[in-house]
């Protein structure tokens, strides 16, 4: 999983024409920080995940699309194993709704990232 976010890094920094020194700048940091992004050392914060979308003009799930897949399944897993409220009440109204409505964009998003 982060060994592809690794290598679209890379690349597209590469293709951007900018340097490690130049992202690590516009990041906040300095070049090692990219540097350990880029050798899969860590993954990024939140705050370098925006702005690196940023950087290079793509999306949050282009760049970390791995990342989403590893998030999906192991979403579903918990939702299969979700135990039931051991006395439903007020709160709890608009469960059923949630759930079965995650359950369909789990499948839907699974069925289409397979596509691809």
């Amino acid at each position: 999983m982060n060994h592809n976010f690794a290598i679209d890094l890379r690349s597209a920094r590469r293709k951007a024409g900018l340097t490690q020194e130049d992202c690590g700048h516009l990041l906040g940091g300095s070049r090692s920080a990219i540097k350990q992004l880029e050798a899969g050392s860590r993954l990024p914060t939140l705050t370098e995940i925006c702005t690196l979308s940023l950087i290079f003009g793509r999306s949050f799930e282009s760049l970390f699309g791995d990342l989403m897949a590893h998030c999906r399944r192991e979403l579903f897993e918990k939702l299969t194993n979700l135990p039931e409220p051991e006395a439903p009440h007020a709160a709890t109204f608009n469960r059923k709704h949630t759930l079965d409505a995650l359950a369909r964009r789990l499948a839907t998003e699974s069925s289409a990232e397979y596509d691809t």
